[in-house]
Parts: structure tokens; sequence; C-alpha cells
């Protein structure tokens, strides 16, 4: 068995899985992914610290994207505005799009890579939780960023604050910046749209995406070098943890979900299982037609069987003596 399928990539749902139960799951992990950002919010001076310490990091490691990057976006508006609509739109859009195709063209594949992206994200909540950091367009202009956002806010729906709508800034976290979760996702897109789009131009869209929105939230200043790592990490570790996730729900839903129950058989239908008695269901009885070896239905007669031979007894077969055409086996 490939090692994608082992991890759970390939998983086949054990039962069969509803929009109208889907949707509130979706829309329970957006509500914790929003309520997480607000109650990360902490002390702003040690999100600060934070942030200056991975700029002390980056610096140790010749790491300098952000500068060059944001002054690029702050210089040229034609760079700048795209870059912001891209910022504060394609995350909230293109993940959910791709979850729906999934759901609805590759549904063997929905589970496993649903519970991949939700695994990951709650990973990110932990992320923001216990590190909450300072993005480099709130840092003191003494440090050279430029908040693109709030510089281009009169081209779009956002305000001064993140990528909230205008008088909605409040209700952000502005100091969830590590992981980049804006990163962790669409490298999520990528790899859907590389395994399952199957055409030249999906392929180049799970590079263009993922490689772009990294070079966005970098020259948008909301997002250091090392958060889009970050945010790459995290979706490596959600991924090794999906199938262990998934057994785990399994485990719930068959201790606490309703009892499966086995499909009735239809009045009428016959058994097809190989080796087994070929049965007739009529209400509560049924009769043994033939050997499990013949693939005939109720009311088939088997080729050069006599009718009488059917129809004589109650359900009985021909007698293994004749050969079907009436003669005794011996005068054949």
């Amino acid at each position: 068995m490939p090692h994608a399928e082992t991890a759970g990539v390939e998983a086949t749902p054990r039962t069969r899985l509803r929009w109208w139960t889907e949707l509130p799951l979706i829309l329970l992990v957006y509500a914790c992914y929003s309520a997480g950002r607000l109650l990360a919010r902490g002390d702003v001076s040690h999100a600060v610290d934070h942030g200056l310490a991975i700029l002390d990091i980056e610096k140790a490691l010749y790491l300098n994207a952000e500068h060059p990057l944001n002054r690029l976006f702050t210089r040229e508006p034609w760079l700048g505005v795209p870059a912001d609509f891209w910022y504060a739109s394609l995350h909230y859009l293109i993940t959910p799009v791709l979850l729906v195709w999934l759901f609805r063209s590759r549904t063997v594949r929905y589970r496993a890579a649903r519970t991949w992206l939700m695994t990951s994200t709650f990973i990110g909540l932990i992320g923001f939780t216990l590190l909450p950091t300072c993005p480099p367009r709130l840092l003191a202009e003494g440090h050279g960023f430029v908040d693109t956002m709030a510089q281009y806010s009169s081209y779009g729906w956002w305000g001064g604050e993140a990528s909230a709508p205008k008088g909605l800034g409040g209700m952000t976290n502005q100091y969830a910046a590590m992981p980049s979760l804006h990163v962790g996702w669409a490298l999520w897109c990528g790899v859907i749209l590389w395994r399952f789009g199957g055409t030249r131009l999906t392929k180049v869209a799970a590079v263009a995406y993922p490689l772009i929105t990294t070079i966005v939230v970098m020259g948008t200043a909301n997002h250091y070098f090392l958060d889009a790592v970050a945010g790459a990490a995290v979706m490596g570790v959600g991924f090794l943890l999906a199938p262990y996730v998934m057994r785990i729900m399994d485990r719930l839903r068959t201790r606490f979900g309703p009892a499966a129950t086995p499909a009735a058989v239809p009045a009428g239908s016959v058994a097809r299982n190989a080796g087994a008695p070929v049965t007739v269901g009529s209400g509560a009885t049924s009769s043994s037609i033939v050997s499990g070896g013949c693939q005939t239905s109720a009311g088939e007669r088997i080729p050069r069987q006599r009718e009488s031979r059917l129809g004589s007894g109650a359900g009985q077969s021909a007698s293994p003596q004749d050969a079907g055409d009436g003669a005794p086996a011996p005068a054949r």
C-alpha cells in the first residue's frame, strides 16, 4: 500500500458525508479560528518583543526578504494594491472553494484533506496563543516597515487595521503573526491542486499560489519570512497528525454514534455473495434456490432445465441425476 494511503490521505469515509453536516463543522472551525485570534490578545509589549526577536534571528541567518519587498509594494501602487486585495480576499475564497470542489467531485479524498486542514488550523491557534507576535507593519517606524493595507485602504473595503472591513478592525487580533496561516492554507491549496487538479494549468496554479502568497504576506508587512516557514511547518505537522485524528473520530463515532444497521434486502431479490447460498426473501421467510456459485435471479431458469422440475415441489431444484434436458445422466 502506498505511503500516502497509509498516512490517511487516500482514506475512504466509513459513512457517507452530507453537506448539511460538513458546513456547520467548517463554520465551527472558522469560528474557533476567529475566537482563538481574539483570545490570543496578550500583552502588546511581549508581542513586540517576539517580533523583534524574529528580526534578530533573521538578521543572524542573513535573511532579509521583508524590507525590499515592502519598499517595492509601497513605492509601486500597481503592485501594492493587488497584493493587498490578494491578502485580504483569497485566503477566505480559494480554500473554501477547493473544499467544496473536493466534496462534490473527489469525495473519497475529501475527509482526509479536510481533517488535515482543520488539524493544522488548530495547531496554528496554539501558536497564536503561546507566541503572540507583532507583525512588521505594527513595529515602530524606525524599523523601516510601511503598512500597505493602511496606505492603500482607500482602494479596498479594509481599513487601517489588518484586512478587516472598515470599522471592524477591533474584532481581529493583530498580534497573531506566528505562524502565518495565510501561507499554511495556501500550501494546502497548492497540494490539493497538484494532486487532484489533473491539468497543466492547475499544476502551475499549485506552485504559483503558495509562492505568491508568501511574497504578498511579506511585501504587505503582515508577516516575517519565519512566519511563512512556521506556517508551512504547521501544515506538515497537521498532515502527519491527520490520520490519528481521523482514527480518534472514528472511534468516537462508533462509541457514541447511532448503531449501524444492516441494509434491508428487498423482497424477491437475490443475495449474490459468492460462496453463500443464494436466497429469495419474501416477508419473514426465505428459501434456497441454487448454490452460491450460480448467479441467477428469482424466477430465472437454468438453461435447458425442465419447467416441470422448476415448478414441482416448493422451491425444489433439479435433481443432480438430471442432465438438464430430461435425460438421465448415464444416457447422455
